[in-house]
């Protein structure tokens, strides 16, 4: 019974530094990359010592998760950000299940060189996601279909929201914490009537078609906070 080869090393073996705060994946994805000729420099599990060890190591790339202690929300993609103003020279994939829009944005708002963001659960072979690695280390992009969709979707919401008139958006704004049309009319100074008129301006431009009231307040208010 013969053995699976193993594959042959890369012709340029990269320097990596891996942060992830799963202990299992963390060694999980060292393992597969030593196994293909790779070198993993450093790995960390929290993104606050992320920046030192880069500075330390000079890696050519480092894979990084988004949501890790303390909080578990975006300290993971703050660090990329930080990383990319930083060590430009270092090429940033985020590995991750989660897609965070708002701080996506602002890691590509430099450019996309270097730059990669693939979810764990739609890398299906190993190849992919190494080649995937290769680029982004060399200066190429790495992006899931997934991931620019919603980054799309998320930029389309935010021209919308610039379409609002500065009374508009404060009156959309103290919707989003709940107030009655009274209530509006009563912090803003004006008459109720006003505020109906300002909210179906903004149910307009925030192209929500006409349908329950209640129903396009709520999602008035998640383009807001989305």
């Amino acid at each position: 019974m013969s053995t699976p080869a193993t594959p042959p090393p890369p012709t340029t073996p990269l320097r990596i530094v891996i942060a992830e705060d799963s202990a299992i994946l963390r060694d999980g994805l060292a393992g597969l990359l030593t196994e293909r000729g790779h070198e993993v420099v450093a790995m960390v599990g929290d993104a606050s010592t992320l920046s030192d060890v880069v500075g330390a190591h000079n890696p050519d790339v480092a894979v990084v998760d988004v949501r890790m202690p303390p909080s578990f929300t975006d300290e993971g993609l703050l660090a990329a950000i930080e990383l990319r103003r930083k060590y430009p020279m270092t090429g940033v994939l985020v590995f991750s299940q989660w897609i965070e829009t708002r701080y996506a944005t602002e890691l590509l708002a430099g450019g996309a060189s270097g730059v990669g963001y693939l979810l764990k659960d739609r890398v299906a072979d190993v190849r992919d996601f190494i080649d995937a690695l290769n680029r982004v280390a060399t200066g190429g992009t790495a992006l899931d279909p997934e991931v620019v969709s919603q980054l799309m979707g998320a930029a389309r919401q935010q021209d919308s929201l610039a379409r609002l008139t500065p009374r508009e958006r404060a009156v959309l704004e103290l919707m989003a914490q709940g107030l009655t049309n009274n209530s509006i009319a009563t912090t803003l100074t004006v008459t109720e009537r006003a505020v109906e008129k300002h909210i179906g301006n903004i149910f307009a431009k925030l192209d929500l078609p006409p349908s329950d009231t209640h129903h396009r307040r709520v999602l008035a208010v998640l383009r807001l906070k989305g």
